[in-house]
């Protein structure tokens, strides 16, 4: 379904499209699927460093919340048979600490206009139509170029012959697999980080159930679900990344944070320190030198009288 008034964002995303296929049909095959799975995974890349930000912000928030999973727990124990007051006493416990519980939407929102973007891109390019400003020689390159076999804007039911089926679903299966990952991912993290949330269970469905959505891109375009496995290993990158050098909070019996010491990052586990490299010596102790009193003339010691 074709929204009249984002046709400004599809003119952009399809201009965007055309200046990275341009860009890569320099040196490769302008009509190969591997040029345009390049130009797909590309405009990928650059959108999600686009809301990086976000993710920043995002991920910010979240550790906010971490470190007030003490006094969230004493608040859940105080106001346990009432839970207005309870939610009311921890929204503003969050809002005074400048966290946001909704914060983890963000970068979803942010990519939901690209994604409905992309997916009306390439349905023009399937019915072959030149729009939102694409020449019919650059629609005709998209329709025709073939990724292990399938054209980019085919469908799983469109697709005419089982090879193409077999190709579809492939990509449909990975899409389902990263989408779980990342869901796994982000809900163990929460459900450490928060032991008695009354959520807890449903996430867990949620974690279940995530893969199921990916099978809806069957009715996706190859080139549309590409786009998705490609964000979703990005994000599991990502995460991954930010998790490792902000490891979740460690409290005392007190609920006092524990600092933690963040992971190891790949790039120096290749280089493998030495411990030389790892903590520097320390200081030598300055050496303390014992002063003597001097002696005094006998006519100057205490009690003594002179002859």
């Amino acid at each position: 379904m074709e929204l009249s008034w984002l046709n400004w964002l599809y003119t952009a995303v399809a201009q965007v499209i055309t200046w990275i296929h341009s860009a890569y049909s320099t040196f490769l095959d302008p009509n190969s699927g591997l040029t345009w799975a390049l130009t797909i995974i590309t405009l990928t890349i650059f959108m999600r460093i686009l809301i990086f930000p976000l993710f920043l912000k995002q991920m910010r928030s979240s550790r906010k919340m971490q470190e007030l999973a003490p006094k969230v727990q004493e608040l859940r124990k105080r106001y346990k048979n009432d839970k207005q007051r309870m939610n009311q006493e921890v929204m503003a416990l969050y809002q005074g600490a400048g966290a946001n519980p909704l914060g983890g939407c963000l970068p979803v929102v942010a990519q939901f206009p690209i994604f409905i973007s992309m997916f009306t891109v390439l349905r023009a390019i399937a019915a072959d139509e030149a729009k939102f400003g694409m020449t019919q020689e650059l629609v005709d390159s998209a329709k025709h170029a073939l990724i292990l076999g399938a054209p980019l804007p085919a469908t799983f039911f469109e697709a005419p012959t089982a090879m193409e089926k077999v190709v579809i679903g492939f990509f449909v299966a990975i899409s389902s697999l990263t989408t779980f990952l990342t869901v796994r991912q982000s809900v163990t993290r929460s459900m450490a980080q928060m032991p008695d949330n009354p959520m807890a269970q449903q996430q867990k469905i949620l974690m279940y159930i995530s893969p199921l959505f990916a099978f809806f891109s069957l009715n996706f375009p190859l080139g549309l679900i590409l786009y998705w496995v490609t964000t979703n290993l990005w994000t599991l990158g990502q995460q991954h990344w930010f998790y490792s050098r902000h490891p979740m909070p460690q409290f005392d019996a007190k609920g006092n944070a524990i600092p933690v010491e963040p992971k190891q990052g790949l790039i120096a586990k290749i280089r493998k320190t030495t411990p030389e490299e790892q903590a520097p010596p320390p200081p030598p102790e300055p050496k303390i030198i014992r002063q003597q009193p001097s002696r005094q003339p006998r006519s100057k010691r205490t009690g003594s009288k002179k002859s």
